[in-house]
């Protein structure tokens, strides 16, 4: 079975509430990552760096306060992507191991 990520994704963000705090903490997410990259590369004060660090808790916490709203707080995007990723590996051991299996094969 193929997961579609975009798909699975639009499917666990319907209520308009948590869109809306998704869209916050994403901005405030970028905003954070903007300021501690900001401070790395172009020498900016501290307070860039503690304010960017101090962001991606407050984003992290709308994303969570926005699936505890649409009620599927294990629906969280990186769980999504654990799961996408976990069945690419599992059809890439498949493969590998009925190529193993197959008498004529070039793998090892």
């Amino acid at each position: 079975m193929r997961l579609d990520l975009l798909k699975a994704i639009k499917s666990t963000h319907r209520n308009p509430v948590s869109k809306i705090l998704h869209l916050i903490g994403l901005s405030l997410y970028v905003i954070g990552f903007i300021l501690i990259t900001g401070y790395y590369f172009n020498n900016l004060n501290i307070s860039f760096l503690i304010y960017g660090i101090v962001l991606f808790p407050i984003a992290v916490g709308l994303f969570l306060i926005g699936h505890k709203k649409e009620g599927n707080l294990r629906a969280m995007t990186i769980i999504v992507i654990m799961k996408y990723l976990r069945s690419k590996l599992v059809l890439t051991f498949h493969r590998r191991k009925h190529l193993k299996d197959y008498p004529f094969s070039n793998s090892k």
